[in-house]
């Protein structure tokens, strides 16, 4: 089975997908205009891909995981489940058009970006075949140096070590590289390397310690956008170890990331990390019925939901619930304002040109407004769709205006950065990001991508050209250049040959 990395979905098998799910959703009593809404933001979503360019670009992607991760999963399930689409929010209707315009303030991004995108990526393939392998080595012995660092020393605000947290993308990237060199060096009979098993588990372990889902998640969405990249086609085997491991996480880590960042951590040292990890992951079972237990419990106080009942995590595969609340305070307490874009862009100021620079987290002010966190909590952030913010600014002058507006600044630099990712790995890197900020990061990531994450994305691929390969001619001495190539095509009879 070859990994799916579509450029495009047909349209017409879309058309009858939609028409099936809002006959489903007729037939379970669902509001009739709030399907005709589901309706059409699954065909508005699929234009917009295919617009795009569909994977083969990071606007692509930004479009498929806002609209997939963010209504197209919820609303399949809840089919699946026989309830209706429209019941457990407070405002659906409301809510389902906040996300219809939305999608639509995409395809409108991406039909502009695509006029101000440059013909030739401005990354380029600055990392080629013949240097891959030592440029693999030398981001994974960086990567690996930059995180000891951090690991060693504390991390003040404003200090050096601070500013390589902002641009450490080496070991992910890493992942990337070496799953593409692999790839193509084996004819596509192998997708793993050494450099690429140090480099994923590292970021594995960082995610397992810090109890983030995201990290655990990354090294096998950079590897799988990777070898998708390539047309890698997997085997039995790979196939069954990927749906294992995919099982191992939403079993048992997923439950033990939510439930470790709930506990009350006054050493937040990396020793106190290792021992709080190390102790819950020893106890995993009764750690992953104590999170179940406590999801199941927040359902029984009727916190908002979108389910009947606790679907484990289904429920993270949507937005509609959760943006459902901040909808409803809007039109209950009226507009936000404007001050988490005039803060989100005053943030990007480097804060030695801004030393009283404020930290802003505006998912936990979200969260204090709506009640749903203690008074004295000021680090837990509860996310938001960017559309669902934007309507929490300005209503829709922020979905239809503002919204669109960041967004072709997003799609335009990463797509010129970028340009096709199967033929430069640099793009893959911003796939597996998007993956995260798309449905759940707020403006305010679109905002940290276009000044943060743009400019690390630079400076590792500029590492990887022109430091990485020289670290890892060092460490593993001077390259092999030959790459296999697959089984040649016999000639065709009769065909004159020169």
């Amino acid at each position: 089975m070859r990994i799916p990395f579509p450029e495009r979905i047909s349209l017409t098998g879309t058309v009858l997908f939609a028409l099936f799910l809002c006959t489903m959703q007729q037939l379970q009593g669902t509001d009739p205009i709030f399907s005709m809404c589901c309706f059409l933001f699954i065909i508005v979503a699929t234009l917009a891909f295919n617009l795009a360019g569909g994977f083969t670009r990071p606007s692509g992607s930004y479009v498929f995981f806002y609209a997939v991760l963010g209504v197209i999963v919820g609303i399949c399930w809840k089919a699946i489940l026989g309830e209706r689409a429209d019941s457990n929010l407070r405002s659906p209707l409301l809510t389902i058009q906040v996300f219809l315009g939305g999608i639509c303030s995409m395809w409108l991004a991406v039909f502009i970006s695509r006029r101000l995108t440059t013909k030739k990526p401005l990354l380029g393939n600055f990392v080629t075949d013949e240097n891959m392998q030592n440029a693999t080595i030398g981001l994974l012995v960086i990567g690996l140096t930059i995180s000891v660092l951090l690991i060693v020393f504390p991390t003040g605000s404003g200090s050096v070590l601070s500013a390589l947290t902002q641009i450490n993308r080496f070991l992910p990237l890493a992942v990337i590289l070496g799953t593409v060199h692999t790839i193509r060096k084996s004819g596509g009979t192998r997708s793993i390397s050494l450099p690429v098993i140090i480099a994923g588990f590292f970021v594995f372990a960082i995610g397992v310690l810090s109890f983030s889902k995201e990290g655990m998640f990354t090294p096998f969405v950079c590897w799988l956008f990777a070898a998708g990249s390539q047309r890698y086609k997997l085997t039995n085997y790979q196939v069954i170890g990927a749906v294992v491991f995919v099982i191992v996480m939403f079993v048992y880590l997923v439950p033990y990331s939510q439930y470790g960042k709930g506990v009350n951590r006054e050493d937040v040292t990396f020793a106190g990390q290792l021992a709080l990890a190390s102790r819950l992951l020893d106890d995993i079972d009764n750690v992953r019925d104590q999170s179940n237990q406590e999801t199941e419990d927040a359902y029984q106080s009727n916190v908002q939901h979108y389910f009947n009942s606790s679907q484990g995590f289904f429920d993270r595969l949507q937005m509609l619930s959760v943006d459902d609340v901040l909808l409803d305070d809007t039109e209950q307490e009226g507009p936000f304002g404007y001050s988490p874009i005039i803060l989100g862009f005053q943030n990007l100021v480097p804060r030695v040109f801004f030393p009283n620079k404020p930290s802003i987290n505006f998912g936990n002010l979200y969260a204090h407004q709506l009640g749903g966190l203690d008074d004295d909590d000021y680090t837990t952030g509860i996310s938001f769709s960017p559309s669902g913010e934007a309507y929490h600014i300005d209503k829709w002058v922020g979905v239809l205006i503002l919204e669109p507006a960041l967004l072709i600044l997003l799609f335009t630099l990463f797509d010129s950065l970028c340009g096709d990712v199967r033929k430069s790995p640099w793009g893959l890197l911003m796939i597996a990001y998007f993956s995260h900020i798309a449905p759940e990061g707020m403006l305010g990531s679109v905002i940290y991508a276009l000044g943060f994450l743009s400019f690390s994305l630079v400076i590792a691929a500029i590492s990887a050209a022109y430091i990485a390969p020289i670290v890892g001619s060092l460490v593993a001495g001077p390259e092999n250049r030959g790459l296999r190539r697959g089984r040649l095509i016999a000639s065709i009879p009769g065909r004159k040959t020169t």
